[in-house]
């Protein structure tokens, strides 16, 4: 493995960090309708969804002698799970030199067209590896095969392992060899196109076949990629696709998914064409008056000839559903562009828009956008079309007011996210992913950072659409491990190649704010050879997008090490609150970097489990889990009260008390938004985090409302914590507390008064720390500036007698792909919640529907997510039901209970328009 910076050092060049600019940034559709619609046919091209009609088969065929390996590994004798998350990172271990073939000189030039310096882009070597194998040949009979619809996550169906290593990585089986295969017709008519597989994820190590031939492939699980498949494809006739992943076990601190876990698409092009994600659109100026767009179009000539061609643009507005909106609002004509042979060129035009309707976040602005129809011609005619949604905005980092959008400073109330989806895996879904967004902002969340990878390409459609920020990120590890087959093994060779390709199919998203080029690195340890390759990353990103800043996530690096000197953005991991006994180092980096915008790019890490409140409850607002003390080791669940940590965290009040006391700190991203699979500290025998403000089924966790209190201070709030039915403890001190977004609140125990209280400066809770338990009502009154504001209840409930079926959505589309979720709350006689109810309960589904996963929250449970059995945890329960594709009709979900009097719910499925 070449040493990075040996052989990257003189890449790229220093430039001054920019603070202020101005732009309008772009979603790019290569000749297709929007992302969240299905794929359609405009002329003259062709972007066609292949997600059906592929078999599955995990494993090599036995007896393969055929080396399919990309590269050699490291042996892993020795596994460890359970290390703190913000452990240091180590050095890579030594791997002797191949003795047999490996696939990876056929893999690296598929990454060539993201190699800046022709030098060093790779050249394929003779032959086809594999093609003598069984599983990729046209004749091989894949009949028996598992059938399945992409995306596809191969280990979300478990079972969970339950003993031994791998919490870390969610306890599923997301390590192994899978193999895909899809017969593709493609017709004679199409022999002077150029045809290019478009896989928007594939975990990981991908390696693809066309009719037996290597094509090439991507070790980057989390990065899109483009396959030419033109030379190989049979014109006229029946083509076998194969694609083979091979997952390594060790390879992640979370749960990564298996398989084909995002879209994959064909596209079809004339051989002269817009190149992939060809198109970038700017604006260097923006006002409420006008805007100037500026779109510089890349064209590819696939032909052996020399092309002159004609491009232009043409600019729609959209409504808020992503479909043109009137007529044409501007106009570019780019001119003529030669393209020589097998060659690339670009052309640049610019138009100004008068009166532009601005994109920006809500709740306080809209997120208007525009698409961009770029038309290449030759010789008068149409040859090629690209579309480019965006939205048009302007953009302010400052380092003392923090981050302006359309000149308004906008506080980052942000969270992160990892890429799974609870209960369905690693397979992305758009209508699972809005459902969280959806839950963000009702909560106050603004913003979202993608930790720590590339997010699949709807979701970013999805933050543009819903008016959120984004720090889009690449990175989790450069060249030192965090695991011992983490991606770390081939960062020196795709480095440039991971960046470029995210920045170049992101880049045009209004949404995105800033990039991020790593995320707790091994290299802040390493001094100046660390920081060599942080300016090598950061100028790759002012080499592609000059009009927003780089950044990577610190939780170790100080003010006077090398690293921070070399991004625009100082991103903070726990160190502004301080982690463990190390103080809040928001001072020192405001007093070193006085030029550069200073926020959380991780902040908390609070853990807790929904319902699950402990005794005695802490008195201190912040601590780490201990048992007794917000833990308990035998049932592994943490303490509700909300008012512990991981060790290196803070309670939500502790981070809000950090940035409240520091207001030139832009904002936060809170660790995290929903609880996901996997790194389940503290405790490494689960299955799933605790750190989520809403658990993994989606049920609110206490945390929920102490977000909301502070980030939708104008919203009449009050929550009390916790539930008031404790049968055995009357008599007993059982604390309350109030989160309220009013500033004082009365107490009342069954209309006793407990004593009005005012909250004090920096706190964010209000306490009554010795109220005595007796069943009935509790109650609380909060006010604001001195009038009454809001109120709250909880009544002791008796035993549970019932069961109640909600459905976020009553109606959704029979296309296979969409989803109801479906909440069961399990009540007493009276309709009261019953808060502990752990009743096991059986769902069943009538009509063209079926259950795709229940879950609880519950981050103990190794029940298999695809059980129509579930237990209530804490009284609540969840069915993920989808309508099934063309099959429209009424669909009746019941759920049943030997204890309890049953309930059922009915949707409505409809075929789209």
């Amino acid at each position: 493995m070449r040493n990075f910076f040996r052989s990257r050092r003189d890449e790229g060049h220093a430039l001054r960090p920019l603070l202020t600019w101005r732009n309008v940034l772009v979603f790019t559709l290569s000749l297709v309708a929007p992302a969240l619609a299905s794929a359609q046919t405009i002329a003259p091209g062709e972007r066609v969804s292949i997600n059906s009609g592929w078999r599955f088969q995990m494993g090599d065929p036995a007896g393969l002698t055929t080396p399919l390996m990309y590269d050699v590994r490291p042996v892993v004798t020795l596994t460890e799970d359970g290390k703190q998350a913000d452990a240091k990172p180590e050095e890579a271990a030594q791997v002797a030199a191949a003795k047999q073939q490996v696939l990876k000189p056929w893999i690296l030039p598929s990454g060539n067209a993201f190699i800046k310096d022709p030098a060093q882009r790779y050249q394929r070597p003779a032959g086809d590896p594999g093609s003598d194998v069984s599983y990729v040949q046209a004749n091989f009979d894949d009949s028996t095969w598992r059938k399945v619809t992409l995306p596809h996550d191969w280990a979300i169906t478990g079972p969970f392992i339950t003993e031994g290593p791998y919490g870390g990585m969610g306890r599923l089986p997301s390590w192994g060899i899978g193999w895909y295969r899809q017969k593709l017709e493609i017709p004679a008519s199409d022999r002077d196109r150029s045809v290019f597989l478009d896989i928007d994820g594939a975990m990981s190590y991908a390696t693809v076949w066309l009719n037996g031939k290597l094509v090439g492939g991507w070790p980057y699980g989390y990065n899109s990629f483009r396959l030419d498949l033109t030379s190989h494809v049979a014109f006229g006739g029946t083509n076998q696709l194969v694609v083979r992943l091979d997952n390594p076990p060790h390879s992640a601190r979370w749960y990564p998914g298996g398989g084909l876990y995002r879209n994959v698409w064909l596209t079809k092009t004339n051989r002269v064409h817009v190149s992939h994600w060809g198109t970038q659109v700017t604006t260097p100026q923006v006002s409420k008056s006008s805007a100037t767009i500026d779109v510089a179009v890349s064209i590819d000539n696939d032909s052996q000839t020399e092309a002159s061609v004609d491009v232009s643009t043409d600019v729609y507005a959209l409504d808020v559903g992503g479909k043109r909106s009137g007529g044409i609002v501007a106009k570019i004509d780019h001119g003529k562009a030669r393209v020589a042979a097998g060659a690339s060129a670009q052309v640049k035009g610019s138009a100004t828009l008068a009166n532009p309707r601005l994109w920006g976040p809500r709740p306080t602005q809209t997120p208007n956008r525009y698409v961009a129809v770029t038309t290449v011609s030759r010789g008068g005619k149409a040859i090629d079309r690209y579309e480019t949604r965006f939205g048009i905005r302007s953009l302010r980092l400052d380092p003392t007011h923090g981050v302006f959008v359309n000149d308004e400073r906008i506080p980052l109330n942000g969270v992160n996210n990892h890429h799974d989806l609870g209960a369905l895996g690693a397979a992305f879904n758009v209508r699972a992913a809005e459902r969280q967004l959806e839950m963000l902002q009702e909560m106050g969340s603004n913003a979202l950072r993608m930790s720590h990878n590339p997010p699949a390409p709807e979701l970013l459609e999805l933050t543009d659409r819903m008016g959120i920020l984004v720090m889009d990120e690449v990175f989790d590890v450069w060249e030192r491990k965090k695991t011992p087959l983490d991606f770390h093994l081939i960062f020196p060779d795709w480095h440039e190649q991971d960046l470029r390709s995210m920045l170049r199919r992101d880049r045009n998203h209004p949404s995105i704010i800033m990039w991020s080029v790593g995320n707790e690195v091994g290299e802040q340890y390493t001094g100046e050879h660390g920081a060599a390759i942080a300016t090598s990353l950061v100028n790759i990103v002012r080499e592609e997008d000059p009009t927003r800043l780089a950044t990577t996530a610190m939780n170790w690096a100080k003010p006077d090490m090398p690293l921070p000197a070399t991004v625009d953005v100082i991103s903070l991991n726990y160190q502004g609150a301080g982690i463990r006994s190390l103080p809040g180092q928001f001072p020192a980096f405001r007093e070193r970097f006085p030029d550069k915008l200073i926020l959380s790019s991780e902040s908390a890490s609070a853990l807790s489990s929904r319902g699950e409140y402990q005794f005695p409850v802490s008195g201190s607002i912040s601590g780490p889990v201990r048992p007794g003390s917000g833990g308990d080791p035998k049932t592994r669940q943490v303490s509700a009260y909300e008012l512990h940590a991981a060790d290196f965290g803070s309670s939500a009040d502790r981070a809000f008390a950090a940035q409240d006391q520091h207001p030139y700190v832009a904002g936060e991203f809170v660790w995290t938004g929903w609880d996901y699979l996997g790194e389940p500290t503290p405790y490494y025998s689960s299955r799933s985090s605790y750190s989520g403000i809403i658990d993994l089924a989606g049920f609110k966790k206490d945390r929920f409302y102490l977000y909301q209190a502070k980030w939708r201070p104008e919203l009449p709030l009050a929550h009390l914590l916790p539930h008031w039915t404790w049968p055995g403890r009357e008599g007993e001190v059982t604390p309350v507390h109030l989160i309220t977004s009013g500033d004082e609140a009365e107490l009342f125990v069954n209309g006793k008064s407990q004593g009005r209280k005012k909250r004090a400066a920096y706190e964010y809770r209000l306490r009554w720390d010795y109220v005595t338990y007796e069943p009935g009502e509790l109650r609380a009154v909060s006010y604001k500036n001195g009038k009454e504001w809001a109120t709250a209840s909880v009544r002791t409930a008796s035993s549970p007698a019932k069961l109640e079926l909600t459905a976020d959505r009553s109606k959704i589309q029979a296309d296979g792909q969409d989803l109801s979720f479906i909440t069961v709350r399990v009540l007493d006689q009276n309709g009261l919640p019953a808060p502990t109810a752990k009743n096991s309960i059986r769902f069943t589904v009538e009509g063209p529907g079926e259950i795709v996963a229940t879950d609880n929250g519950d981050p103990t449970s190794f029940v298999p997510f695809q059980s129509p059995v579930r237990e209530a945890f804490n009284g609540l329960a969840l069915v993920i039901v989808r309508g099934k594709a063309e099959q429209a009709g009424k669909v009746t979900v019941k759920a049943e209970s030997a204890e309890l009097e049953g309930a059922k719910v009915t949707l409505k499925t409809t075929r789209r328009l």
